[in-house]
């Protein structure tokens, strides 16, 4: 049996993956909120949840274009 990625959920190309990136900003909250960061660390972990989240935001906008367009297709035949 062979499996698939699923493309909703990752980047074949570049083993992105929209709940690793969730996941990964989840846990930068956790640490900054405990406040076990130096505060070099918060601003540093800080940029790198909010290019994170962009990434996150990017992938569900294209996956929204894609849905879109497949319903537009659907609602042709």
């Amino acid at each position: 049996m062979i499996k698939r990625k699923n493309p909703a959920n990752s980047d074949a190309l570049t083993g992105w993956n929209y709940e690793d990136k969730v996941a990964e900003i989840e846990q930068i909250i956790t640490r900054i909120e405990t406040g076990e960061l130096e505060l070099e660390e918060v601003f540093a972990q800080f940029t790198t949840a909010v290019e994170n989240l962009r990434q996150c935001e990017n992938f569900l906008q294209q996956r929204q274009q894609q849905v879109d367009l497949l319903i537009e297709t659907l609602n042709d035949e």
